[in-house]
């Protein structure tokens, strides 16, 4: 089966419940843009040295289609028909990681560059791909219907980006450290068996 359709070749599109639009759409620029940023996230999640990150990341990842999913249909009664949705769960998932991983890393008291490593970087595009994304959001909601949930759950997504991104920095020093240390040990140990 061809990946393509040709159905686009005169510049409109499908939606998720069968409407055509123009693909310069503000629905299509904001769900293309929720779809730039989880490719994204895919990338980072291959960067990341934390286990617990990578989960993290690939957790948001799903939910990144049921938010595409839904901005892409005009009908959100056919699209919760044959999708999940986002919900005040998702929302308190994404709280919760951002509030553990305040708790526990250390504080930032200026502002910081956008990734000592390449993990911390590239969430760091994630974080800015996702205001962008929002900011399409809120224009998109002056003349369509977005449900609060969806709302908060894009909100709360750069910040999450943000507390994960500080996460793999601190995780790549403390690995830095881990090398130099172990570096010199070496080098101690090679120096006595060699009568230094």
């Amino acid at each position: 089966m061809s990946i393509y359709t040709k159905g686009g070749d005169k510049g409109s599109t499908s939606l998720y419940d069968g409407q055509r639009v123009k693909k310069n759409s503000l629905r299509v620029n904001t769900y293309g843009t929720f779809d730039e940023l989880n490719a994204n996230v895919s990338l980072a999640d291959k960067f990341c040295v934390d286990q617990r990150n990578v989960k993290l990341l690939q957790h948001v990842e799903y939910r990144m289609f049921f938010v595409q999913g839904e901005i892409a249909t005009q009908s959100f009664s056919k699209f919760k028909k044959n999708s999940k949705v986002i919900t005040e769960d998702d929302v308190h998932f994404l709280e919760k990681v951002i509030d553990d991983y305040s708790a526990s890393l250390p504080k930032v008291t200026s502002f910081i560059l956008p990734g000592s490593s390449v993990a911390g970087a590239q969430l760091h595009v994630c974080r800015t791909v996702c205001r962008r994304a929002e900011r399409l959001l809120v224009a998109f909601m002056h003349s369509n219907y977005v449900r609060p949930e969806l709302e908060k759950y894009v909100n709360r997504l750069s910040d999450f980006f943000y507390i994960v991104a500080r996460s793999e920095d601190y995780a790549y020093r403390i690995k830095q450290v881990e090398d130099e240390v172990i570096k010199r040990y070496k080098k101690v140990v090679e120096e006595k068996s060699n009568g230094c």
